[in-house]
């Protein structure tokens, strides 16, 4: 069942909560998260709240709500919804206001949703994925996971009119990161991706990932991937809360490789399996 969180108040997902002048609906004023839920626990659940910290206070969104009752509220989503794996949505924004540009002085806004996973074909997972190349036109705080996603929609429908999963964007001629996801390029079995920067967000199961490759001995460089190196990658994965590890097999009109999952991503796959297992039964 879908069930959400608003202000204080359990209510459900369908339930008409938010009023006209709340800034998020108003300005994309505001900052959210969306943690996976495996098994009734959430998957690295006090790095999604390091971030969103670090988000708010990236654009001065100050709120008393401390880690513990983020999570108490997300336990009890959890429990109403009655599902073992789901997908929470937090969102804060800055709150009920008239319409002016300034700050108000007003509370904040915070909001939850609980619903089952997003479904994603289990096709892709076993034979890949598609994607486009769309330059990156979004602003330059990439890093911040703000509610401001105008161009990430676009692209992402651009992909999804030529038939693709994604659309990997590009600034000079280097990757940057896809619309909902991080990108990783595989050359003589070492992974490449680009480096943190306020280009890109520092996504989650991009570090859950990093831990595996470091763990595995599995060489891991974070640099500058060139859009001729994409094509002529040995294999392609995207990552993100909701795709996981999503083996990408053809670019454009161009095929990865020899246009299957490759090896190490299929490695990378099973290691990541593991780890949401593990983590969530010690949790």
């Amino acid at each position: 069942m879908s069930v959400a969180y608003f202000n204080g108040k359990f209510v459900g997902s369908n339930d008409p909560v938010v009023p006209i002048d709340e800034r998020g609906h108003q300005f994309g004023d505001g900052v959210y998260e969306v943690i996976r839920i495996y098994n009734n626990k959430p998957f690295m659940l006090e790095e999604h709240l390091d971030r969103l910290y670090m988000s708010a206070e990236a654009i001065a969104l100050a709120f008393d709500q401390s880690r513990e009752s983020f999570k108490e509220i997300i336990f009890q989503l959890i429990e109403r919804s009655g599902l073992d794996n789901l997908d929470v949505y937090l969102q804060i924004t800055r709150g009920l206001a008239p319409r002016n540009h300034l700050f108000p002085d007003a509370p904040v806004s915070i909001s939850m949703t609980a619903k089952p996973f997003r479904s994603i074909p289990a096709e892709f997972r076993e034979r890949g994925a598609k994607a486009i190349l769309h330059p990156d036109e979004r602003w330059m705080n990439c890093y911040i996971k703000s509610l401001n996603l105008l161009p990430n929609l676009l692209a992402k429908q651009e992909a999804h009119k030529a038939g693709c999963l994604e659309a990997i964007l590009h600034r000079d001629g280097k990757l940057t990161e896809g619309t909902s996801s991080n990108v990783f390029v595989i050359k003589d079995s070492r992974i490449r991706t680009t480096p943190l920067s306020r280009h890109i967000l520092a996504g989650i199961t991009r570090m859950a990932v990093q831990r595996i490759a470091q763990a595995a001995a599995i060489p891991f460089e974070e640099r500058h991937v060139a859009i001729e190196e994409l094509y002529e990658a040995d294999e392609v994965f995207i990552t993100s809360t909701t795709s996981e590890v999503m083996p990408i097999v053809q670019v454009g009109e161009k095929l990865i490789g020899d246009g299957q999952p490759g090896q190490l991503t299929r490695l990378l796959q099973r290691h990541f399996q593991a780890l949401t297992t593990a983590v969530t039964a010690d949790a």
